[in-house]
């Protein structure tokens, strides 16, 4: 899905990049408000993570081979802003040093592959919020539903500027997107609900669900025993 230099039309990539600059910008501006002891380690290991795990590939069917996007699992632990500025980090870092997506073709990467999953995932956690404590194994199935759907998502935009750019037709390149990236999605959406049912058993409190404070809230403790009642 990272879209190398020359495939985009100066047009297609100037409104991406300008999307992803307004977006990133405000997505800062909203961390800031997020950061503290707990959550500046939290985002600088779940970076780190990201960035490794994507280097790492599994075969698809037809000679192809996908990796994790990581949008979704950085919304479920970050939240929504502090994913994009996470998966920001982590696309121009390849970009930049690794020339894994072309550096005209940034704006529309860090759009397709980090932004619209994390804000898609984001909105999900918000909606789960009530669901987490009552039920993790439902919460896993909504965790594992937004993983997959932010690669569809994801790879639907990139087939819809790759058509406007003229590159190929859209009746092409949105099938042959939509369905490898449906078994990438499968991917996506096992290797993020392991690591945040890991997450889930030994740290739930870091995982975000709402934008107010960021973490799951916890399961609301026992009545305490009355003396002399049965």
């Amino acid at each position: 899905m990272h879209i190398p230099d020359g495939f985009l039309s100066p047009e297609v990539a100037a409104v991406t990049g300008a999307i992803s600059i307004g977006v990133v910008g405000y997505a800062v501006r909203r961390s800031s408000e997020q950061l503290d002891e707990r959550r500046v380690p939290l985002l600088g290991v779940t970076t780190a993570f990201i960035f490794a795990v994507q280097m790492l590939n599994f075969p698809v069917a037809g000679g192809t081979s996908g990796h994790l996007l990581g949008a979704a699992l950085a919304a479920v632990l970050l939240g929504p802003w502090l994913a994009c500025v996470s998966m920001t980090v982590v696309l121009a870092t390849q970009a930049l040093l690794f020339a894994d997506g072309g550096i005209s073709a940034l704006g529309a990467n860090v759009l397709n592959m980090g932004i619209l999953g994390a804000l898609l995932v984001g909105w999900l956690m918000t909606w789960a919020r009530a669901l987490a404590p009552r039920n993790r194994s439902a919460f896993l199935a909504v965790v594992a539903g937004g993983a997959w759907l932010s690669v569809m998502v994801g790879a639907a935009a990139t087939a819809v500027e790759l058509a406007i750019s003229g590159t190929v037709p859209l009746g092409t390149v949105l099938p042959a997107m939509l369905g490898v990236h449906a078994l990438i999605g499968v991917g996506e959406a096992v290797i993020t609900v392991a690591a945040v049912a890991a997450v889930l058993a030994s740290r739930p409190d870091l995982v975000a669900i709402g934008p107010r404070d960021g973490t799951m809230p916890a399961p609301p403790a026992a009545a305490p025993a009355i003396p002399g009642r049965a």
